[in-house]
């Protein structure tokens, strides 16, 4: 695995809604350059890992936190099926 690369990518949702796969540092440094507040401080973090500053999991959880904040994390398909499968299983009310 290369140094940069996440354990396991980090599904956030971009544009309309589209679900993207952030699978290394490097994906998730370009997503952080292009968003508005540049003052946040997850890409300066990002870049001390591609400068191997610090680890890539470390970066991982930064990215995470930070889409976590701005509501872009995806939600994982497990609870998904799970709400979906109580509202399906509730009594119907007449």
């Amino acid at each position: 695995m290369k140094p940069d690369m996440f354990e396991e990518p980090v599904t956030i949702l971009l544009d309309l809604g589209i679900p993207t796969e952030v699978k290394s540092v490097m994906q998730g440094y370009r997503i952080l350059m292009d968003w508005r507040n540049p003052a946040d401080q997850s890409r300066e973090l990002c870049k001390a890992a591609i400068n191997g500053e610090i680890d890539a999991q470390t970066a991982r959880a930064v990215f995470v936190a930070f889409a976590e904040r701005h509501d872009l994390l995806a939600p994982e398909i497990g609870s998904l099926v799970a709400h979906s499968s109580k509202r399906n299983s509730a009594p119907h009310i007449r």
